[in-house]
């Protein structure tokens, strides 16, 4: 078996600079895993570098110790991105794992986990050409608790079918989403969680499924069951769902699924979660804290902040390839020099080589 570790493991926490909460969980809780005859974990997502270099490098240590082998991250991007095979009786199936690129992203020369770079894909299959018979993918994308892809997400995992992948299953969702087959690949968007023991959560977090793929050397495609189950809910652990339970999962998903086939119905409702969320958003624009949150989510005042041509402007901000990027080094950055990590030379805040990692 093998699932996505989104933590740490480490004795002396050091949590890095980073927005979000941070994990953080004892190396020796990987008894537990070796315990549960998980193989193989994906470390390619949104919080593998919560504690920096040194968390990563703790928590590869403890997988490798326990013979747990580890993919989607390493001590920089060409580490990160090495296809992890493995030979099922004369079938070699590799696994890729990318992340979206937030606080985690592995440099040149930095430790970190694989990003989604279609350039860096594409190159990564090419260059392993021969190596393997199937491919799969992990990617750690979606936005959390919507069980649907954006159209770009759907977008893209089409597309690593098309460059070459067998499978392409999405965590970082925290919910279980819908599941397609394209060009004679499966494409899972969104597992849900398997163990993430938080009170409080919508319904959504606590349910999802286990993915078991199946293949032989006779046949080109993989063939995909769900196995769904409960999580962290009514009692510690995880229980498989039986019964109406069941049935009425299975349901849920195949309706999602559904609307996968529908590109303006995907469309609508990705523009409708974006709208719910728009008060959240504009509150991170602001600067907001928790509490300037929730007064923004009552009032909604933040949104009335911006003029019409501001918004323009940062529409175009956005939207623009060049001009995202360029947002991106220059926040880096700011924020590397606000907590005492980068150099405080502001000519040196327009060279995007001075912020590397």
């Amino acid at each position: 078996m093998l699932v996505n570790l989104e933590c740490p493991l480490v004795e002396d926490a050091s949590p890095v600079p980073k927005a979000g909460p941070t994990y953080q969980a004892d190396p020796r809780s990987i008894k537990g895993l070796k315990n549960a005859n998980i193989v193989a974990v994906n470390l390619a997502n949104n919080h593998i570098m919560d504690h920096g270099d040194r968390g990563l490098a703790s928590t590869i240590d403890a997988c490798e110790a326990a013979g747990i082998a580890c993919v989607g991250a390493g001590r920089n991007r060409a580490e990160a991105g090495r296809l992890l095979i493995h030979d099922f009786g004369g079938l070699r199936v590799a696994v890729l794992g990318m992340a979206e690129r937030e606080f985690s992203i592995a440099g040149e020369d930095a430790w970190g986990a694989q990003p989604l770079d279609l350039i860096d894909f594409c190159r990564i299959i090419r260059a392993a050409q021969g190596g393997y018979d199937r491919l799969i993918v992990l990617l750690h994308a979606g936005a959390e608790l919507y069980p649907y892809p954006s159209p770009q997400l759907q977008k893209t995992c089409r597309f690593l079918v098309e460059q070459g992948a067998h499978a392409v299953i999405c965590q970082h969702s925290h919910c279980a989403g819908a599941c397609e087959t394209y060009r004679g690949a499966p494409i899972v968007y969104g597992q849900g969680n398997l163990i993430h023991d938080i009170a409080g959560m919508p319904p959504l977090w606590y349910t999802g499924f286990l993915v078991r793929l199946r293949a032989d050397r006779f046949t080109p495609c993989f063939g995909l069951e769900l196995l769904p189950f409960q999580q962290s809910r009514d009692c510690p652990g995880v229980r498989f769902l039986t019964g109406a339970e069941e049935l009425e999962f299975r349901r849920q998903v195949d309706e999602r699924t559904a609307v996968l086939q529908l590109p303006e119905e995907l469309e609508l409702l990705w523009r409708r979660f974006c709208a719910s969320q728009r008060s959240m958003y504009f509150s991170y624009l602001r600067g907001h804290g928790r509490i300037g949150q929730r007064l923004n989510r009552r009032v909604n005042v933040a949104e009335r902040m911006f003029s019409r041509a501001a918004l323009l402007v940062l529409l175009d901000l956005f939207r623009c390839d060049t001009h995202r990027e360029a947002l991106e080094s220059i926040l880096e950055c700011a924020g590397k020099v606000r907590s005492g990590r980068g150099a405080r030379d502001p000519a040196e805040l327009g060279h995007s080589s001075s912020c590397g990692r």
